[in-house]
């Protein structure tokens, strides 16, 4: 369930900080019906696209929030959407970001350009997918299913019930390959060979990284498709960033995939302390569901284990002075220090001394960050408008993300900060107010950006509305 109470009982009653109006818009009915209606338009009978013209095919996590807008609407539905997923999943356990819906065309790289059917003896044959993963969120998703499903029927909890019986050695799988094909020096953090890994593609975080990849002269040619679906071409990554994106491509497909070749062979290789962060809740949360549905008690064993490593390994990547984390360069050997929203890492698998995690806090809450005074909505930028890096249009190096800062709602309510939760919430269901569901937003105006009628973005409305 949503933290507290519905927000249409105070939306004539909320003011933007500093003073601003709050967006005019649709009624929380409205905005529910609206939601629910994107969600069916994207629905491709097994699986919905991220969103219709830019992105229409599966995308990781985006799939596992979409479940969690799902499963209020339909149990049945939100459980499909994660067979789905699942059955794309690699014979070594690893999740990949996209499954490619059939018949659907118009992004790039698709299909012909990863080659994961020809060249990953892991890769599955009946599906066609990416050769990467994305941030493992998917516990989350499957314990929000859960959750309803306890208020529904019989017929519904036991379609959820079955699932659980379904895919818990999927689940189990995935995230033992996290722990061991991307950690295998056992330091407590994710390592990525690309920043698609992150699901913030150009985030400042990977600036000093891509730095290092030096092209190819044999890059083969291609045409971005991103490009036709924006209104204003700097809102995306610039052509050398897709160049250097591509190329790491290529470093893999000569590498076949190959979990043990990746490490020697890729100029890219960081460790993540966002997605580290993430693991090691989604571990947590994925053993309450094993303990709760009498599975293997070694599974359970592994998952504590691996949640408490992975959560050791954010608070060492965190700063003794106000507890901001950071990635690990493995390439340059040194820490990437950054202001953007994954320095937050830590508030949400917790860890930290108390007096560091309070500061931690206030830095969140801050002129830094959500406190900024030219803000139009309390919520988290993905980079911080004091940073020297802030673009406020340009993807993941300004903007605000919905669904980041639904993330950051969830953790805080599962954390015990209700009050917090529910400030996240009714400034995010403000933000959305518009209708237009859009991708991400200029923090400053509000304005939509990006992709309009993004699947995870309605998701995260329904949830919050619920």
């Amino acid at each position: 369930m949503g933290v507290g109470t519905a927000p249409d009982e105070r939306e004539r009653a909320i003011g933007g900080q500093n003073g601003h109006v709050p967006n005019v818009g649709f009624t929380s009915t409205q905005l529910a019906a609206r939601a629910a209606y994107l969600l069916r338009g994207n629905d491709l009978g097994t699986m919905t696209s991220a969103a219709p013209k830019l992105y229409p095919h599966m995308w990781s996590w985006d799939a596992a929030f979409v479940a969690v807008g799902l499963a209020p609407l339909s149990v049945e539905r939100a459980v499909i959407e994660m067979d789905t997923l699942l059955s794309a999943q690699w014979s070594n356990g690893m999740i990949p970001h996209i499954v490619f819906a059939n018949g659907r065309d118009g992004y790039f790289p698709g299909p012909a350009r990863w080659e994961t059917a020809r060249l990953a003896a892991h890769a599955p044959t009946f599906v066609d997918t990416s050769g990467i993963t994305q941030p493992p969120v998917h516990a989350i998703a499957v314990q929000r299913i859960l959750d309803h499903s306890r208020r529904r029927g019989r017929t519904t909890r036991q379609a959820a019930d079955e699932f659980i019986d379904r895919r818990w050695g999927n689940l189990v799988r995935w995230h033992r390959w996290l722990a061991h094909a991307r950690d295998p020096q056992g330091r407590g953090r994710i390592t990525l060979f690309h920043g698609w890994e992150s699901g913030m593609d150009n985030s400042p975080r990977w600036d000093a990284a891509y730095a290092n990849v030096v092209v190819g002269d044999d890059l083969p040619p291609y045409r971005r498709a991103d490009l036709d679906h924006v209104d204003d071409s700097a809102m995306r990554p610039s052509d050398s960033e897709y160049d250097r994106y591509l190329w790491l491509v290529e470093q893999m497909k000569r590498a076949h995939y190959d979990d043990e070749k990746l490490p020697q062979v890729m100029d890219f290789a960081v460790e993540d302390v966002f997605v580290s962060a993430i693991f090691a809740v989604a571990c947590d949360v994925l053993a309450t569901i094993g303990e709760d549905y009498a599975k293997p008690r070694s599974d359970v064993r592994d998952l504590r284990a691996w949640s408490d490593r992975f959560r050791a390994g954010v608070v060492a990547a965190s700063s003794e002075r106000n507890g901001m984390a950071r990635d690990f360069d493995l390439r340059a050997g040194r820490w990437i220090t950054t202001e953007t929203i994954a320095a937050f890492a830590p508030l949400l698998c917790g860890g930290l001394p108390r007096d560091r995690e309070r500061t931690l806090v206030r830095v969140f809450d801050g002129p830094r960050f959500c406190g900024h005074p030219d803000l139009r909505y309390v919520v988290p930028p993905s980079t911080s408008p004091i940073s020297p890096d802030f673009r406020p249009k340009e993807y993941w190096r300004g903007p605000v993300w919905p669904v980041m800062t639904w993330l950051f709602s969830w953790a805080f309510a599962r954390r015990g900060w209700p009050e917090r939760a529910v400030r996240l919430r009714d400034e995010g269901l403000r933000q959305a107010q518009d209708g237009s569901f859009a991708e991400y937003y200029e923090p400053f105006t509000g304005e939509p950006l990006g992709s309009m009628q993004q699947s995870w973005t309605a998701a995260a409305v329904l949830d919050w509305l619920d």
